[in-house]
């Protein structure tokens, strides 16, 4: 059976780990052709070895405002079509404010709102010039209820949200669909969790985390919803997060 995305060119950033890197393979694995953007040209180059006529690499920082426009410009170029934008990477900061220097959180917003917000801009005007497309923003679920104990994080997870809501409102007659996916905890490097661990294992047992690839499959249902049907806000949460 042919997949709903076989074919489709996917602009994904912070590829090269944890939920990006799941989101990758499953869009692959899918068909989809990718451009894979983060900092580690290393981790770049083992995915796009994977499927080397479907991966281009983009080792670049999502915080600098110049990589949104070229990683959207590379995937015409190479693919000759844009459908699907995957604002993905993203850093944390917890604890307390008092604590927490200015040099960290200004790179955390760099990262996390200002990537975003570049990369949609950069590639909004495409989509909604061929009137189809997808944006779907890596959340938390820290933008969805406010975290004390993350505060610089959460605040950042808000801003996202409210930037997928209000840019989905003055779009929603374009046949562009906006949607953002809010994940729990996820057992991933960013957490110390190796992929197959005995320590991911507990934690799935224990049903206190979720998987990366649970992210991912989650992802792909969002994306593959008939046009007519767009999931704006999807919380992803381990069975026994009690948030």
């Amino acid at each position: 059976m042919t997949s709903q995305l076989e074919g489709k060119v996917a602009v994904l950033t912070g590829a090269s780990s944890g939920i990006g890197l799941a989101v990758a393979e499953a869009l692959l694995a899918a068909g989809c052709r990718v451009v894979a953007v983060a900092r580690s040209a290393e981790r770049l180059a083992e995915l796009a070895a994977t499927a080397p006529d479907r991966v281009h690499a983009v080792a670049a920082d999502v915080g600098d405002p110049g990589v949104a426009e070229r990683a959207v410009a590379e995937a015409v170029e190479r693919f000759g079509r844009l459908d699907i934008v995957l604002p993905n990477a993203g850093i944390y900061i917890g604890g307390d404010l008092a604590e927490t220097s200015a040099e960290s959180i200004a790179q955390l917003v760099s990262t996390n709102v200002t990537g975003v917000m570049t990369l949609v801009h950069a590639a909004l005007p495409r989509l909604v010039e061929q009137g189809s497309g997808d944006i779907l923003v890596t959340s938390s679920v820290s933008g969805v209820q406010d975290i004390p104990w993350e505060p610089v994080y959460s605040a950042s997870k808000h801003a996202v949200h409210s930037f997928v809501h209000t840019v989905r409102q003055q779009t929603a007659e374009t046949g562009v669909r906006i949607g953002a996916i809010a994940p729990g905890v996820v057992l991933n490097p960013l957490w110390g969790f190796e992929h197959g661990s005995a320590e991911e294992a507990e934690k799935i047992a224990e049903r206190t985390g979720i998987r990366s690839s649970d992210v991912a499959d989650a992802v792909l249902f969002m994306l593959t919803r008939p046009a007519h049907v767009v999931i704006r806000d999807l919380v992803i949460l381990p069975t026994g997060q009690d948030i």
